[in-house]
């Protein structure tokens, strides 16, 4: 188009008149300050610029396609040839690569023969790692990663230490699986064998983490090398991590049920090798691959409560540890990715480390996912994702620091890919080459991670038999029960980390005082109640609040959505916070609640709101009420997560339709029925489920009260269906104010929202408590009794309208 335009400017649109009128202008300048020879007369010759044109299309597809070509593959010798990364795939002639050439858009505009540029580019996107970051919309970030990634290459080489340390982070992993094998044998234990550079990965973000104000790692990860991890990273007790193997180890005589060795969680507090402090928690997780995701999420956010969502948030870092199948494969990812930006879910940007064995269980990825890579849902969110060799150590570590600075830089995702392998079956008794028999006719002759690594490092005359030594000694302690190194500082208390104490060991039956004084009530009900005169809500929201005034003062009964707002305003104005999320709850699925005033005079999300929960008194814990995303999973056991490690807020979760808990029940079943059986960790997550059978057909008929009722055992979980609007208000308050900490599944309604005969006047707030059981208040002979119905709900109601 642009030699079109030169023949005729009328050849083209005005848009790309317009366009190429720029361009040479652009080049004029360039040529005033003496950036590019002086264009002959009429602009650069069509040869001149065809060239430059070439040059600059060259330079951008190394930058966009790099990766297709780079040597990522560990049992591959070579990377792909992709011939739109050749010169003569570029139209380049042999002659045209001796030419000089020089472009701003790199290495500063300096002097470089063509072929000289094509080998500097292969190598720093064609070697062992592939860069993917031209999807990235923002110009500023693009321009980061260039700096760093095409300037990375010329830094110096990692020194002495840093090579003995990597060799020593891939030996641990490796001589620990094999000491598992040959100790235990036969038993499960998901070995990392062939995926060790996850542990340089680890350890690269532990000892680079204080440098850049971080403080503290919250991890979760499926089962794929988590006994390594938690023995060479987190430095779990050896000998605590050896009975788990034996016979004689019944989990009960730990914790409840108990759970098996490769699923559960473990906190530590390790030194780097600079002497800093770093915190990390391993969180439980079930055999479900990527469900603990959101819950570590909710974790860090509770860890980040006394933080602002600037740079403070990079003290506490999320991590992920997934597989590459599960990354492509489970949905509860790309909700997790879709979180991860939001105001009421953001944890300042989350490292995904993708161990990319290749296959997942016995299946190839050419039948697991329809994308080029298993990373490529990550794109929704425009993160960058750095491909690696997992048999260079060395790049795995510049990809990690690179990985980390950018998560600190701009507090957003980023994803690292360690392609890898996996050299035994899906667990130890499997079979491999049953499915895949080439691919293990490779592995077999693989020598292994460490040993290309030591003999590389022997090559450079860092020592012949430094790689031997190393195992021997590690070897040795295992055999005597310890490790090699200090294992964690025993007297650290992470100041993000809740003193769970006064909550535990608790009664079922234990009683709170939930009752509030008169005054006490009438000064909440007026603030909640009053609105600025700035705000102009809508009529139906105006009469609500209109109604609940009078309620306030005891002029007529109190509903259930005033119930619950007063018990909300009671708990912030006595210093616990409220975290309330869900679709549309804002709200209310049945319109009950109306927690966020809409100003009708403006649209704007963040100036047309108030929140008179959020006005209750000077000093008030936060109120937060969050329109969720539209997923039911995710989101649940984000505030599972954050639940877990915050047990002085109410968190509360409500679906749309109490039917939809079913989206998640993944999380009810594993982690909120289950979780302090199995994993001792105690939780005071609330469900709130709208409900009730209202004719409307299996799909908003019923919150399936016998699924609950199937999961309740040993006193696991509070199930609870209201019949009155004190009761809902008695119910909160009772889950912050007494000590024990349970799931609280809540069966709200959707008839007895306004349905008079479910009200409660003002007594049943200032005096009582939450009823377990109401006997009946009806006036009848107890004589002509003969029959007693236990029901709750509208069930009630029915029965005495019937």
């Amino acid at each position: 188009k642009y030699l079109e335009w030169k023949a005729d400017p009328t050849a083209v649109d005005a848009t790309w008149a317009s366009f190429f009128e720029g361009f040479e202008l652009g080049l004029a300048e360039l040529a005033k300050r003496g950036s590019r020879p002086a264009p002959a007369a009429g602009g650069l010759s069509e040869e001149a610029l065809s060239f430059r044109m070439r040059v600059t299309q060259a330079l951008l597809a190394f930058r966009r396609l790099g990766h297709t070509a780079a040597h990522l593959d560990p049992l591959s010798p070579t990377g792909p040839e992709v011939a739109g990364l050749t010169p003569e795939g570029l139209g380049f002639t042999a002659s045209e690569l001796d030419q000089e050439v020089r472009t701003q858009m790199f290495r500063d505009g300096q002097p470089l023969r063509l072929q000289a540029m094509f080998e500097e580019l292969r190598r720093i996107y064609c070697g062992t790692t592939g860069y993917e970051f031209m999807h990235i919309h923002a110009p500023e970030v693009r321009d980061w990663l260039l700096e760093r990634i095409e300037r990375r290459p010329f830094e110096p080489a990692p020194a002495p230490e840093q090579k003995t340390a990597a060799l020593r982070w891939l030996l641990e992993a490796e001589t620990f699986e094999r000491f598992l094998h040959r100790r235990f044998v036969g038993q499960k234990r998901f070995s990392v064998e062939g995926g060790e550079s996850m542990l340089v990965a680890l350890e690269t973000l532990l000892e680079s983490l204080p440098q850049l104000g971080g403080r503290e790692i919250v991890m979760g990860m499926a089962h794929r090398g988590r006994l390594s991890v938690l023995a060479n990273f987190l430095r779990k007790p050896l000998e605590t991590l050896f009975y788990e193997f034996s016979e004689n180890y019944v989990p009960n005589m730990v914790a409840g049920d108990g759970d098996v060795k490769y699923h559960l969680g473990f906190e530590t507090v390790r030194r780097t090798r600079d002497g800093r402090e770093v915190a990390v928690m391993l969180a439980p997780n079930p055999s479900h691959l990527e469900a603990v995701d959101p819950v570590v999420e909710g974790m860090a956010r509770a860890r980040q409560r006394f933080l602002d969502d600037t740079t403070a948030r990079n003290q506490v870092l999320p991590v992920l540890v997934h597989g590459d199948a599960a990354f492509a494969g489970q949905g509860i990812v790309a909700e997790v990715l879709n979180l991860s930006q939001l105001p009421g879910y953001r944890t300042g940007g989350t490292i995904h480390i993708v161990v990319n064995n290749q296959i997942g269980f016995t299946t190839l990825p050419a039948d697991a996912r329809s994308s080029r890579y298993c990373t490529d849902v990550a794109k929704m969110i425009d993160a960058p994702v750095f491909h690696v060799n997992g048999d260079d150590p060395e790049a795995v570590v510049l990809c990690m620091q690179l990985a980390l600075e950018y998560r600190m830089t701009f507090r957003k995702d980023v994803v690292v890919d360690i392609i890898c392998f996996r050299k035994l079956g899906h667990n130890e008794q499997d079979t491999p080459s049953l499915t895949q028999p080439l691919m293990y006719k490779k592995i077999s002759a693989h020598p292994g991670t460490r040993k290309l690594y030591a003999d590389k490092l022997a090559a450079q005359g860092l020592g012949d038999t430094l790689g031997d030594d190393m195992v021997k000694a590690y070897r040795a302690a295992l055999d005597a029960g310890r490790h090699t190194v200090d294992p964690v500082l025993t007297n650290f208390k992470s100041k993000y980390a809740v003193d769970w104490s006064p909550f535990l060991g608790k009664k079922w039956t234990d009683a709170g005082d939930t009752a509030i004084p008169l005054t006490e009530w009438k000064r909440l009900a007026e603030k909640i109640t009053t609105l600025p005169s700035t705000v102009t809500p809508h009529q139906l929201v105006k009469k609500v609040y209109d109604d609940r005034a009078a309620m306030g003062r005891g002029e007529i009964n109190v509903d259930w959505g005033m119930g619950e707002h007063m018990a909300f305003a009671s708990l912030v104005a006595s210093g616990y916070p409220v975290r309330l999320s869900g679709e549309d709850c804002g709200r209310g699925t049945f319109t009950h609640r109306h927690a966020v005033i809409h100003d009708q005079n403006r649209e704007k999300w963040d100036t047309g709101t108030y929140i008179p929960l959020q006005n209750v008194a000077e000093n008030q814990a936060p109120f937060v009420v969050i329109d969720s995303i539209l997923s039911e999973e995710a989101v649940l056991a984000y505030e599972y997560g954050y639940a877990s490690n915050d047990p002085n807020t109410l968190v509360i979760w409500e679906a749309q339709f109490g039917d939809f808990a079913n989206g998640a029940q993944v999380v009810i079943d594993q982690f909120i029925a289950s979780g302090e059986v199995k994993w001792g960790r105690v939780n005071g997550i609330t469900l709130m489920l709208p409900h009730g059978y209202e004719g409307q057909g299996p799909e908003h008929s019923s919150a399936r009260v016998e699924r609950f009722m199937q999961l309740a055992a040993d006193t696991n979980m509070q199930i609870v269906q209201p019949t009155t609007a004190s009761q809902i208000f008695h119910v909160l308050r009772r889950q912050m104010v007494r000590a024990l900490r349970k799931p609280l599944v809540i069966f709200t309604p959707k008839s007895l929202l306004r349905n008079k005969d479910a009200t409660s006047p003002l007594s049943e707030f200032t005096k009582g408590s939450f009823q377990t059981v109401i006997g009946e208040t009806q006036d009848i002979d107890a004589a002509k009794v003969k029959r007693v119905i236990a029901c709750s709900g509208k069930v009630y109601y029915d029965l005495v309208k019937k």
